[in-house]
């Protein structure tokens, strides 16, 4: 533990419970206990379920033999109570003391008392990945918000996050755009040729369209914008200049998008396709030699030795082309040969849509054969599901186009800005812009995160920014009347006292607040921010509930300073998860 963790009342119960069974059943030493949060009791134990056939002993005797020890032994804090129920279950309750004593050492702690569970692991986030010259659209939502998220929370856990954003930056296209551009001079796409305010991107989108359609209809322009293509292979000074001024205006408006997202994503964190040109025929003859890639119809592929097809041959990766190019599968054989060998990451995440499932599968196949990546490196395609529109299928625009990252941004603020401003409030249009553009953008990164990121979800902007029900605006006003209080209260001190009773409305709040640091755990082995949400959810109401039941305010003084100190946990506490989920956390609304 470092200096400022402090352990869990369900890890105090389950030590207490494994001793309580290490004593009574000696031959079961290190046993789980299996304690659980419970409706019957603060938490629940169903070891003598479990242990019962080892032990040769009913449940309910094996519970009761625990019970034994556990009220004999002066040692068991937390627990001041324990009973069994049903065939064998350990009901236990926590002293009221102990639980008032947790909120008091996690409000002393600058961190909630959580500790850093990923200390020391060097950990390579790979996310978001736009295409250069072209706008971020409604595909690129998840994997930005997912990632930034799981950037956050496992940087909080001490883990040295190393943010990747592989951008499309280099191929065909490029050489198409770029020999347009230079025969019609007189379009304008840069900063400084378009109104202020006005991105770049949506002008290179448009030319980039403008160019294809040529390249298609104009036999002489593509001889022209494939020579451009070498000649930018090559690295031809001037054509480089202005694929360098494309992408660095392109990364200029990306940049703006993640700062209204609250993404961390910076310039310096891009390593495009680009960046791995000069790496890919060395990944090649490496793969070569170690006779992983083979040759093919004139083409170099390695052959899977772990999936195959529906013809049932082996399925294959691409690694060389029949005309000497490289595509996406080399691409990102390189990228884990670079991250292991140069980063030297610990472990490799890969937040990328659910559909390259089997793309991935074959790549880390190909770079464990490599003997690049070893047991002691761990890497996970953290897969995620799809964006729907109203009616079930992948939301496109009427037309059928997709729908641009920024047209959604703006719905969902315009929508939070009616709802906020339909309530009593006392807000300048300065503020109730402020507050509109925190709820909106925070209610869909909200609704995006609450979702098991393996499923699929409704882009539905009126239930996005809904007070009620598991939403982000739910949430970020409950930490506002937490805030409000504070401020009514006048005292910023948080002193508990220890020897006051309970009430059942307080110890549920306490108990919820007790569980953040677990949950944060738990997110960061599973990679699954919904669980956050979830807790942050139930927190939430649990506060609601104490809110209704527990005046604080008009309480006497023991009792007001107490529960003045679970209004500030609790601010605190919600203020930490929104923040691990890349979320505002206003305190007026």
């Amino acid at each position: 533990m470092n200096e400022h963790e402090v352990r869990s009342l369900i890890s105090q119960v389950e030590t207490a419970v494994s001793g309580a069974i290490d004593q009574a059943l000696p031959a079961l030493t290190g046993a789980d206990s299996v304690v659980r949060r419970s409706e019957h009791a603060d938490f629940q134990s169903n070891a003598a379920l479990a242990l019962a056939k080892r032990a040769r002993i009913k449940p309910a005797d094996l519970a009761t033999t625990v019970i034994e020890v556990l009220r004999a032994d002066g040692n068991n804090a937390p627990v001041a109570e324990v009973s069994v129920s049903g065939p064998g279950f350990l009901n236990l309750t926590v002293a009221d003391a102990a639980i008032w004593g947790q909120v008091a050492a996690r409000l002393a702690s600058p961190r909630l008392g959580i500790g850093t569970s990923e200390q020391g692991r060097r950990t390579v986030i790979d996310y978001s990945a736009p295409n250069i010259a072209k706008e971020m659209h409604v595909g690129h939502l998840r994997t930005t918000i997912i990632g930034d998220a799981l950037a956050r929370l496992l940087g909080f856990l001490g883990a040295e996050v190393i943010r990747q954003n592989h951008v499309g930056d280099w191929g065909t296209q490029f050489g198409m755009l770029i020999q347009y551009l230079d025969e019609h001079a007189d379009a304008a796409w840069h900063h400084d040729q378009l109104a202020p305010g006005t991105s770049t991107v949506p002008a290179l989108d448009g030319l980039y369209r403008a160019a294809r359609k040529e390249f298609d209809a104009d036999p002489t322009f593509t001889d022209r914008a494939r020579a451009r293509v070498v000649a930018l292979q090559a690295g031809d000074e001037v054509t480089v200049a202005r694929w360098r001024d494309i992408v660095t205006e392109s990364e200029f408006a990306f940049r703006e998008v993640y700062d209204r997202l609250g993404v961390l994503l910076e310039p310096e964190d891009s390593a495009g396709e680009s960046f791995y040109n000069d790496r890919l025929s060395d990944v090649v003859a490496e793969l070569t030699a170690a006779g992983i890639a083979v040759e093919s119809d004139g083409a170099l592929v390695v052959y899977s030795q772990e999936v195959t097809g529906p013809d049932g041959n082996p399925v294959t990766l691409m690694v060389r082309k029949k005309d000497g190019g490289y595509g996406y599968d080399t691409t990102d054989l390189a990228t884990i040969r670079y991250r292991i060998r140069d980063l030297k990451a610990d472990r490799l995440l890969y937040v990328v849509d659910s559909r390259q499932a089997l793309h991935f599968r074959l790549i880390f196949e190909a770079a464990r054969r490599a003997g690049w990546l070893t047991d002691d490196i761990d890497i996970t395609h953290v897969a995620f599901g799809t964006v729907l529109g109203p009616d079930g299928r992948p939301f496109k625009t009427r037309s059928g186009d997709t729908v641009k990252l920024v047209d959604l941004l703006d719905a969902a603020v315009d929508k939070a800005r009616a709802t906020v401003a339909e309530k009593d409030h006392d807000l300048t249009n300065d503020e109730l812009s402020q507050i509109a553009e925190q709820a909106g953008i925070g209610a869909v990164k909200y609704a995006d995160l609450s979702t098991s990121r393996t499923k699929d979800y409704v882009f539905d902007v009126d239930r996005m920014v809904s007070f009620a029900g598991n939403t982000g605006v739910y949430l970020q006003y409950a930490h506002t009347r937490i805030c409000s209080i504070l401020r009514k209260a006048d005292d910023t001190s948080a002193e508990v006292d220890p020897t006051l009773p309970l009430h059942p409305a307080e110890r549920a709040l306490a108990l919820e607040l007790d569980t953040f640091g677990e949950v944060l755990a738990e997110v960061g082995r599973l990679l699954e921010p919904h669980r956050l949400c979830g807790h942050l959810y139930e927190l939430a109401k649990a506060f609601t509930d104490f809110y209704e039941a527990c005046p604080v305010l008009s309480a006497d003084a023991p009792a007001r300073a107490n529960r003045l100190a679970l209004c500030h946990l609790a601010a605190r506490t919600l203020r930490q998860g929104l923040n691990l989920l890349g979320i505002a956390a206003p305190e007026r609304m």
